[in-house]
């Protein structure tokens, strides 16, 4: 790997000069004046494993997509965001500030919602699966004859759980009204479904199939249920470039899923610790995730 590349992979972050709130397997968290600081760096994760290596601009990236959604999405929902202007909160930050540009935002602090809603329009990943073996995606009959990578009729809201260990699980409809109640599995079904229309409406327009998706949404001390997290981003979502989409089988794409496919072939139980990845796949990757910023967002890093 060249030198400029490995000045452009963040791991770690321990050098910042705010309380420690929490590390996930790609983002760390920490404190700042009653809210939160996200910083996005460019580990990548896979099957629930973080691997060894970076992959060069990822968290730029993440960030940034997401900066862009929010904003274009801020009339169906209210998110968390408050800045993504580092160069703002240098007095806080210091020489940190450097390292953190287009990388990190400032969010309100929400209590998250015990379930990730996930959308799909189209039959792929789990889905694919969970249909060829009952006809249904959680509990939801679909129309026989499907083929992997089809559109599906409308839009499917299908929640899963949120496991710190491990991975997701999808859940029914009972099941996650049971955790949310009603209200409020109601209020963020609608918003799922209104958000992933209006984007993959906008995505279309540039060429990218948003084959699938997830969304958090938090409570705030007001009580207000808002979008959280990362939005629309290849570490959330399935994307397809339009020009090649061809139902009957996988497809390409601009997400992680290149990275998925490579270990797929390895002998790897899935477990760590990982293999390590091989230049090219780094250098292919990083490239895709690029891709997929220029294409929606028309701006290059």
């Amino acid at each position: 790997m060249t030198e400029k590349v490995k000045e452009e992979v963040l791991l770690a972050t321990e050098n910042i000069p705010l309380k420690f709130f929490k590390r996930g397997k790609v983002r760390d968290i920490y404190e700042l004046d009653g809210k939160l600081l996200i910083v996005a760096t460019d580990r990548i994760s896979c099957f629930d494993v973080v691997l060894s290596e970076g992959v060069p601009y990822k968290g730029k990236v993440l960030t940034q997509i997401s900066k862009f959604w929010f904003e274009y999405l801020k009339d169906l929902s209210e998110n968390h965001a408050v800045t993504f202007d580092v160069e703002s909160l240098r007095d806080k930050l210091g020489g940190a500030a450097d390292i953190l540009k287009d990388r990190s935002m400032l969010v309100k602090r929400t209590r998250p919602l015990a379930i990730e809603c996930v959308v799909r329009g189209y039959l792929a990943g789990s889905g694919w699966k969970e249909y060829k073996e009952t006809g249904e995606i959680c509990s939801i009959k679909l129309p026989k004859g499907l083929k992997e990578s089809d559109k599906l009729p409308e839009p499917l809201f299908t929640p899963s759980t949120k496991e710190d260990i491990g991975h997701d699980l999808n859940i029914t409809e009972f099941g996650a009204r049971k955790k949310l109640g009603d209200r409020l599995y109601d209020l963020v079904k609608s918003k799922t479904i209104a958000i992933y229309n209006k984007a993959a409406e906008y995505a279309d327009s540039k060429g990218i199939i948003i084959a699938d998706t997830k969304f958090e949404f938090g409570v705030t001390e007001e009580g207000k249920t808002i979008l959280i997290d990362e939005v629309l981003t290849p570490d959330s979502s399935r994307f397809w470039p339009k020009e090649k989409y061809k139902p009957g089988g996988p497809q390409v794409s601009f997400d992680k899923q290149f990275v998925r496919d490579y270990l797929e072939g390895l002998d790897w139980n899935k477990t760590p610790p990982a293999p390590h990845l091989p230049e090219d796949i780094i250098k292919k990757t990083s490239k895709k995730y690029l891709e997929a910023l220029r294409k929606l967002t028309d701006k290059e890093l």
